[in-house]
C-alpha cells in the first residue's frame, strides 16, 4: 500500500487499538449484564479477524452481520476492520428473499449470525458461516478460541470500503452504499467533539445496528474511548432502567422513541432516570415543534441537537442546544466541514424561503452505490455534491427546514404542496400523538391532500384538527381525506413509511 501524503491512514480499528494501551481496564461495552473492557474487546476482535483470514478470507472480501444489537455486533467491526474485510450488515427483519438479496448482491463470502436467524439464510448463502449460540452454524466461541489473538495489522487505504450499507429500497431494491475507512474516522472525530464523546464518556445504544446512524452512533463512542450500553430493542422501561444503572451521558434518539417515553408519562422525563444525561441528538425524521418543545421543558440540563443527515451523505445539519427552542422545526446550518446548495426545478439555486432539492458536499459523503455507478451519477455532481432526495429551505440566518422529499411532495390541481408544513400544524392540537401527510390518486385533483393521525388518547375528532386548519393554510394545501389511524408504518430506524401508507389506501385498479 502506499502512504498518501499527510501520514498513516485514517482507520476504523484505530480508536479501539489506541484505547486498549492507553485504558486496557477500562468498560467498552456493557450488554446486559456482561461488561467488555477495551483490553477485551481488542482481544476478541483480534481473534475473530484472525479466524476470518484463517479460514480463507482474503483483504476486500465482505461478510455478512446478521445480529440484533449486541456486544458481538461491536467485536465484527474491530475485527473486520482490522482484517482488511467489510461489513455488510444485514438487516434481522428482513424475509428470507430480502436478506438473500443483500448477502447475494453484496458478494458476502462469510455470514455472522446469531441462533434463531438462521432461517433468513437460503441454500447459495456463503458456506462460511460462523453462529452466536453454535446451533445454526459452527459456534463463535469455539471460533474465538482456536484463532491467533495477535492483531493482524492489515495495511488500507483510508479510502477503502469499511462497509456496505443497504437502503430501506424505497424505489425498487435496495442500492448497497458504500462507506470508506475515512469517511467513519471523520464522523466519529467529529462527533466526539460534538455530542461529547471522549475517554470516560458513557453513553446508550438504541437503535438498530443494522442502519448507518445505529452503527456509527453505537461504534463511535467506544471508538472515541468512552462506554456504550446496548439495549438489543426499544423498551423505553429499559432504556430508563440503564439510563439510570450505567449514569448515561449520551443518547442517540429518534422521535419515535420520545413518543414512546411520552406515552409512558407525561411526566417520565422530569424523573431521575436521566438526571446524568448531557447530550441527546435526534436524527431519521424531524422532530414536530410539541414533541420537541416537550423533550425540552423534561430535559432543561440537557443539551439537545438536532440533526438531518443520511446513509449516503452522514450529518449535514445540525441544530444545537443554543438554537433548540428558538430555531424548532428547523435542523440548523450545515455541521462541520459541509457545503450545502438547494437546487430549484430549472437547475439554480434557491432564494431564502425558496424550497429546493438539497445537495451537500462533505469528507463523509459515501464512496458511491456498490456495482451501481447509473445511481451514484444520478445523485451527484461533477464537482462532488450529493443529494438523498430531499426538499429543503434556507432562512436569513442559514438554518435549513426539511419540507418533506422529492418523491413525496405532493401535486394538486398543478401545485407543489409540501407535507411538513401541514404535518407541523396538524401535530400541535394536543390531542395528535403523531401524523402523516400524503398524496393520494385523485381523478379531479390529480393528487388529494389525505392526513393520516394517530390520537394520543381515544375520541379525537377529527372535524377539530381540521378546523384548525382553517386561516393558516391555503385552501389547497388543506387535506381532502382525514383517517384515524392505530399507528403509523415506521421502518426500524424511525422514518415514516409513507409509500406504505400509499399502497394501502389507494384505490384499487377497476
Amino acid at each position: 500500500m502506499a502512504i498518501r501524503s499527510g501520514g498513516a491512514p485514517l482507520h476504523v480499528a484505530a480508536g479501539i487499538r489506541e484505547f486498549a494501551l492507553a485504558t486496557p481496564k477500562a468498560i467498552a461495552v456493557i450488554d446486559g449484564d456482561s461488561r467488555f473492557t477495551f483490553a477485551a474487546l481488542h482481544e476478541r476482535s483480534n481473534r475473530l479477524a484472525c479466524g476470518f483470514l484463517d479460514s480463507g478470507l482474503r483483504p476486500g472480501d465482505r461478510v455478512a452481520v446478521l445480529l440484533n444489537n449486541r456486544a458481538e455486533y461491536l467485536e465484527a467491526v474491530a475485527a473486520t476492520a482490522k482484517a482488511g474485510l467489510v461489513l455488510v450488515p444485514v438487516n434481522p427483519r428482513s424475509t428470507p428473499a430480502e436478506a438473500a438479496y443483500v448477502i447475494g448482491h453484496s458478494g458476502a463470502r462469510a455470514v455472522l449470525l446469531q441462533d434463531g436467524l438462521g432461517a433468513l439464510l437460503s441454500d447459495d448463502a456463503p458456506a462460511l458461516r460462523i453462529s452466536i449460540g453454535g446451533t445454526e452454524a459452527p459456534d463463535y466461541e469455539a471460533f474465538l478460541a482456536a484463532a491467533n489473538a495477535t492483531d493482524p495489522m492489515v495495511a488500507l487505504d483510508e479510502l477503502a470500503a469499511w462497509t456496505i450499507v443497504y437502503t430501506s429500497g424505497t424505489t425498487g431494491r435496495p442500492k448497497g452504499v458504500v462507506l470508506s475507512h475515512r469517511a467513519r474516522a471523520l464522523t466519529f472525530t467529529a462527533s466526539a467533539r460534538e455530542w461529547g464523546y471522549g475517554p470516560g464518556s458513557r453513553s446508550v445504544a438504541v437503535s438498530p445496528m443494522y442502519h448507518g446512524a445505529g452503527l456509527s452512533y453505537s461504534y463511535g463512542p467506544v471508538w472515541c474511548g468512552g462506554s456504550v450500553t446496548i439495549l438489543s430493542r426499544w423498551e423505553p422501561e429499559q432504556f430508563l432502567h440503564v439510563a439510570r444503572r450505567d449514569a448515561a451521558q449520551v443518547a442517540f434518539l429518534v422521535p419515535t422513541h420520545a413518543q414512546t417515553l411520552r406515552a409512558l408519562d407525561e411526566d417520565v422525563l422530569r424523573g431521575d432516570a436521566l438526571a446524568s444525561m448531557r447530550t441527546v441528538y435526534f436524527n431519521a425524521a424531524p422532530l414536530s415543534v410539541p414533541l420537541k418543545s416537550w423533550v425540552l421543558d423534561g430535559l432543561p440540563h440537557v443539551g439537545v441537537h438536532e440533526l438531518y443527515g443520511s446513509t449516503e451523505a452522514g450529518v449535514v445539519a445540525n441544530l444545537r442546544p443554543a438554537d433548540a427552542a428558538r430555531k424548532a422545526g428547523t435542523v440548523g446550518p450545515p455541521w462541520l466541514y459541509t457545503e450545502v446548495r438547494l437546487i430549484g426545478d430549472d437547475g439554480h439555486e434557491v432564494g431564502v424561503g425558496e424550497p429546493g432539492e438539497l445537495f451537500s458536499r462533505a469528507p463523509w459523503l459515501m464512496t458511491g452505490y456498490l456495482d451501481d455507478p447509473a445511481a451514484t451519477a444520478e445523485c451527484t455532481t461533477d464537482d462532488g455534491f450529493l443529494s438523498a432526495g430531499d426538499l429543503a429551505t434556507v432562512d436569513d440566518e442559514g438554518h435549513l427546514s426539511i419540507v418533506g422529499r422529492k418523491k413525496d411532495m405532493i401535486i394538486t390541481g398543478g401545485v407543489n404542496v409540501y407535507p411538513r408544513e401541514i404535518e407541523e400544524l396538524i401535530a400541535a392540537h394536543p390531542g395528535v400523538a403523531e401524523v402523516a401527510v400524503v398524496g393520494l390518486a385523485d381523478d379531479t385533483w390529480g393528487e388529494a391532500v389525505t392526513a393520516f393521525v394517530v390520537p394520543r388518547r381515544p375520541g379525537l375528532d377529527l372535524a377539530d384538527v381540521a378546523n384548525g386548519l382553517e386561516g393558516a393554510l391555503a385552501r389547497y394545501k388543506l387535506p381532502r381525506g382525514w383517517h384515524l389511524v392505530d399507528e403509523l408504518p415506521h421502518s426500524t430506524a424511525g422514518k415514516i413509511l409513507k409509500r406504505e401508507l400509499r399502497a394501502a389506501w389507494m384505490p384499487s385498479p377497476t
